[in-house]
């Protein structure tokens, strides 16, 4: 498989550096002529910036935590995980992740908004309550990093997941606040794990974190291979496959499927960036972008922001235009 290592030529300038800028499993979005940025953290970390370089904080969007979390995760103290922005019939729609670590004790939430701008009167995040749950001893699936995506018909589908029997996708309503009726899964990717590895360590089959990118008459499915969270011990890389169809099956540059632990990889770290995934992927002003966090050598292995500009070679699949991570 050839590896395309990652990273466009880094931002410059302002108080708060896109390198400087501490998140995990960054997502982003544009409402007028700002770019919104929401992360991990507590209560959803937040921030603005006119260019994509300077950057300045947003109030975050739980100031305490959703009424339901301490049900599903006891003692959940508002550290919420892994957004997931979008913007859909004049409103946007913040999915988001509430879990146990390493436990599938984990529900998908939403909150809605009309504006992301903190200073406008209308300004008001509307917390609509779990749309899906996993429960140990019952589920084989985790309900955690969401991604909405709407197909060639409309219809809207959640991408989530991690670990376990893979990546999921489920039908939304109407309204994405629930489950469509009935009910319609698709598994979209997964790796067998081999059991070579400690019970404590399910790296051959880690992978977390599905965004998928529509380009071209194609849906193109990014994920996360191996271990997040571990400042220089992380081994996180980001693969992709794609599939002419939202709900798959996709399959990698050699036409393996991903439901069979093929992925084409297009970013992982090196000795200055431990870890690099948790990835999303936009068109902003006619460019395609990635947007992911890597853990930096050089300051204690702190989890920064990156963005990276997409290109795309004559058969269609991406990487990035710059081949350095620096």
């Amino acid at each position: 498989m050839k590896k395309y290592l990652a990273l466009l030529v880094f931002l410059i300038c302002g108080s708060f550096l896109a390198q400087d800028i501490r998140v995990h499993d960054p997502v982003m979005i544009k409402e007028g002529n700002t770019y919104y940025l929401f992360s991990t953290g507590r209560g959803i970390s937040v921030m603005s910036s006119s260019d994509l370089k300077n950057w300045e904080r947003q109030p975050q969007i739980f100031q305490e935590e959703p009424v339901w979390a301490d049900e599903v995760s006891p003692d959940f103290d508002n550290h919420i995980w892994a957004p997931d922005i979008s913007f859909h019939n004049g409103k946007y729609y913040l999915y988001y992740s509430v879990s146990a670590f390493a436990k599938n004790t984990s529900a998908i939430g939403l909150t809605i908004n009309s504006t992301l701008d903190a200073n406008d009167p209308a300004y008001k995040w509307e917390d609509q309550g779990i749309v899906i749950q996993s429960i140990p001893n019952r589920d084989l699936w985790n309900a955690i990093d969401p991604n909405l995506i709407f197909d060639e018909e409309g219809t809207p589908w959640l991408a989530f997941g991690s670990f376990w029997e893979g990546l999921k996708m489920v039908k939304l309503a109407e309204d994405l606040k629930s489950l469509a009726k009935p009910q319609e899964w698709y598994t979209i990717a997964r790796r067998e794990r081999s059991f070579e590895l400690a019970d404590d360590n399910p790296g051959d089959a880690a992978l977390e974190a599905p965004f998928i990118f529509k380009k071209n008459g194609w849906y193109y499915l990014f994920l996360s291979w191996d271990l997040c969270c571990r400042g220089e011990n992380s081994t996180y890389k980001v693969v992709v496959g794609r599939s002419k169809k939202a709900t798959g099956p996709y399959v990698d540059k050699e036409g393996k499927s991903l439901n069979a632990g093929g992925g084409t990889l297009i970013l992982e770290g090196n000795a200055n960036w431990y870890g690099a995934g948790h990835n999303a992927a936009y068109t902003f002003d006619d460019k395609d972008y990635i947007v992911f966090h890597a853990y930096d050598a050089q300051d204690h292995a702190k989890p920064k922001l990156q963005i990276a500009q997409l290109s795309w070679d004559d058969t269609g699949w991406p990487g990035l235009k710059n081949n350095v991570l620096e």
